[in-house]
């Protein structure tokens, strides 16, 4: 029987990437990708756990596939991996709950799924394989690459920062550095591939401190001056970028680095350093506010985006005043918003003084307004310029229109070809929206 995949991804960047790769290592071995769900024998899902929400959808489309399991039985499986797993209440409601899953595996060992395929084919027995910690970084790993363009390079695992609200750290793992050697190596490759954009992933990229063949040390802004060198390679992103760790020395690779994007992701997570310091972020708003100043003197062009939660436990009505100002001050080109859920396992499940959920929700309506205010006021100004695009392909609204970003990470929708995915083109801003652009490409 053809064996045929689809991946279902939950979650961030570093999911998605992950889904690059357990792709490619299943494409490694023969097996074949398939566009739809409905149309593969197996079928995986790549969990998160950041939200209650991300648990909610995957439990939900889980559900889906218990017919189907029912009806084909080994004719077709049903795997699960990702952020999730990571945790024993998740482990356990699966167990009870839906015991027709055949594979379970972690964040730490995506590299085992084609091995675990092959004990449930041979043996005829589910797999689980949770690793507590992730051990030594396995290197060279196949990836099925969504842009052929463009690509994510993970330079670090794990997160060390403990915000009280965050179940990363538990899900991923302390901090582990890959070898800048290893990172050159793959950035190189990938350009010669025709990836003319890269995506530096890790859970906080600021940290990273990698350890050179011949013992010196290179931290985040040494390696970013480094991949700048690199001949083909047109841009360079990161993600994400923690505010405690944000150094004088990476804002200068703004000034320097041609080929660093004027866009950062600098999540704030809350206006008041009250709020702030029960999160565990080791800032303050005033630090914060003095970032973003030392970026916009060194960049005066640079875009920002962040994300923010709403109704983390204690908040008061001033302190979320204190965020609706500090995002006024800011002037943010995008936000990512959330409203706080509480996360099993970490302090702020402990801690006093929800916040109910239609305050929260009221709360959250309001900064959306300011954000999607502010937003549609900076994309209105883009109206008349002229901004290098890398086309990424046809736009979601269909027709002759393709979509690509700015360097400052801005979504470009314009008439054009198959024949410039791929390139940077020159397109002039013609109408703006709140969440995109709209444009013409010049001649």
């Amino acid at each position: 029987m053809k064996k045929t995949f689809h991946i279902t991804t939950f979650g961030c960047q570093m999911n998605e990437h992950d889904s690059e790769t357990l792709a490619g290592l299943l494409l490694e071995k023969g097996y074949e990708r398939t566009e739809a769900r409905k149309d593969a024998n197996i079928v995986i899902f790549n969990t998160c756990s950041i939200r209650e929400n991300a648990d909610k959808r995957f439990f939900g489309t889980l559900g889906q596939l218990k017919k189907k399991k029912m009806e084909q039985g080994e004719n077709f499986t049903v795997c699960v991996c990702g952020c999730m797993m990571q945790q024993q209440h998740i482990i356990d409601t699966l167990k009870t709950k839906y015991p027709w899953v055949d594979v379970i595996f972690g964040t730490h060992n995506l590299h085992e799924l084609p091995v675990l395929l092959d004990h449930l084919y041979e043996e005829k027995e589910k797999q689980l394989s949770i690793w507590p910690e992730g051990g030594d970084i396995v290197e060279g790993l196949p990836a099925d690459r969504l842009f052929r363009h463009k690509a994510f390079v993970n330079i670090m695992y794990g997160c060390n920062n403990f915000c009280t609200y965050c179940i990363v750290p538990y899900t991923r793992g302390r901090e582990r550095s890959r070898k800048p050697e290893e990172i050159i190596g793959e950035v190189e490759r990938l350009v010669k591939d025709g990836v003319r954009e890269i995506m530096l992933l890790g859970q906080n990229v600021n940290s990273y401190m990698g350890t050179c063949q011949d013992g010196s040390q290179m931290d985040f802004s040494d390696l970013i001056y480094r991949l700048n060198e690199i001949d083909g390679l047109a841009r360079i992103r990161f993600m994400t970028s923690h505010p405690k760790d944000l150094s004088d020395k990476l804002i200068q690779a703004y000034v320097d680095c041609e080929k660093l994007c004027n866009y950062i992701h600098l999540p704030v997570q809350a206006g008041a350093s009250q709020v702030l310091k029960r999160m565990n972020r080791r800032y303050s708003r005033e630090s914060y506010l003095a970032l973003v100043k030392k970026l916009r003197e060194a960049a005066p062009e640079i875009t920002i985006s962040t994300d923010i939660i709403v109704g983390f436990p204690g908040e008061t009505e001033e302190q979320f005043e204190e965020t609706l100002t500090l995002a006024k001050e800011v002037r943010y080109d995008s936000a990512f918003t959330f409203l706080y859920s509480i996360r099993k396992g970490t302090p702020a499940e402990k801690f006093e003084n929800q916040i109910p959920e239609t305050v929260k929700h009221q709360r959250f309506n309001r900064l959306v307004e300011v954000i999607n205010g502010i937003s549609a006021e900076k994309n209105q100004a883009y109206v008349g310029r002229i901004e290098t695009v890398l086309v990424d392909g046809p736009g979601k609204t269909g027709g002759r229109m393709y979509g690509g970003r700015t360097e400052g990470f801005k979504l470009v929708n314009f008439p054009g070809t198959s024949a410039m995915i791929g390139k940077l083109v020159k397109v002039r801003i013609t109408a703006s929206n709140t969440f995109s652009l709209v444009g013409e490409v010049v001649e």
